[in-house]
């Protein structure tokens, strides 16, 4: 969902640097919104009288740093969970390739949504974590760490814990799918001109779209999972869930009959309102990075400034441009030795 546009003038390991900045610098300042949403989905006492009387009550019972919790897990998820869907991604769509390099539309979201899932079983312990660490009174630590939150899970609750409510995570990917799918093949007709031609704030008002839809229609099963990760009778209140249950067909079931259907889409305000933020802190994170990256390369006169260094070929590759400044040097040193020479 939230790509970036990759820059052939830098390095693959530079890109990758920029996209991992870009991702912890968004998650950092929407932390707060996820944090309230997170407790809105679990059902916690502080999210009971409305998202703004929320953070008041957060701030008054466990005070600032309470906003960030489980920031720390949720960065550091960012890169196993990117490798693991990149290379997924490519190995699934060169297997659907046909003969001239070609996938269908269908193929290549077939392709995403496997990868996703890959990429969620490789890290689902971390997003586990995440989920007691915010749900829990920082006050009141059960958990210490990150380490010390999956070890201790393991070893009170089993193996089993750390991947309770993985199911919804393949169930929600389908209405996300289809959510993103519907919006994407209807762009072209909202701005009345071919997707090719999509300026940068065009593509952000089109992600953040995307991203509203899609996470509204897969947002039911999002609320179950965190419950069901949440949930354990060796943590205090049952680690804070609203309603009881014994698995994720019960939860729904329970969740309804006490609460409400709505109640599905609670912390669906926190979620919406981040999106926006989340799309422009990480695009913004990305040119902030690859400004350094541009200066450092030889491309731009200062990580300050987008003006062009004079003389420099922007269509060269990094190597490209390396290599052609050392011909140059190497050329201009021997056209100095050469008058050199002839001077004496």
């Amino acid at each position: 969902m939230a790509a970036v546009k990759k820059d052939n003038r830098l390095t693959s390991s530079q890109n990758s640097l920029c996209t991992g900045f870009a991702g912890i610098f968004s998650k950092t300042l929407t932390s707060p919104l996820e944090v309230v949403k997170i407790k809105s989905q679990v059902g916690t006492f502080h999210c009971k009288k409305g998202f703004m009387q929320s953070f008041l009550l957060i701030y008054q019972n466990e005070g600032l740093r309470a906003f960030w919790k489980g920031n720390l897990v949720s960065c550091l998820r960012l890169f196993p969970y990117t490798a693991v869907h990149v290379s997924t991604y490519r190995q699934i769509v060169h297997i659907h390739m046909d003969e001239v390099g070609f996938i269908s539309q269908w193929r290549a979201l077939f392709a995403g949504g496997l990868a996703g899932v890959a990429a969620a079983l490789a890290t689902y312990p971390l997003e586990v974590a995440e989920t007691r660490l915010i749900v829990q009174n920082c006050r009141e630590r059960t958990y210490v760490s990150i380490v010390h939150t999956i070890s201790k899970t393991y070893r009170n609750e089993g193996l089993l814990a750390l991947y309770r409510g993985f199911s919804l995570t393949v169930l929600g990917a389908f209405p996300f799918s289809v959510g993103c799918y519907a919006v994407y093949m209807h762009l072209d007709k909202l701005w009345q001109e071919p997707q090719f031609r999509f300026t940068p704030l065009q593509n952000i008002i089109n992600g953040c779209v995307a991203a509203a839809v899609a996470q509204t229609l897969s947002y039911p099963f999002d609320t179950v999972k965190r419950k069901m990760q949440a949930q354990s009778s060796r943590l205090p209140h049952f680690g804070g869930v609203d309603v009881h249950f014994n698995g994720m067909v019960n939860c729904f079931v329970q969740i309804v009959k006490n609460n409400g259907v709505l109640s599905l889409w609670n912390g669906l305000t926190a979620n919406t309102l981040k999106i926006v933020p989340y799309f422009g802190l990480l695009f913004t994170g990305f040119e902030m990075c690859k400004q350094v990256f541009l200066y450092r390369n030889g491309y731009i006169i200062s990580p300050l400034s987008t003006k062009l260094a004079p003389g420099v070929d922007q269509s060269l590759g990094p190597y490209e441009l390396e290599e052609m400044k050392r011909y140059l040097k190497k050329r201009n040193f021997a056209s100095e030795e050469s008058s050199l020479r002839k001077f004496w």
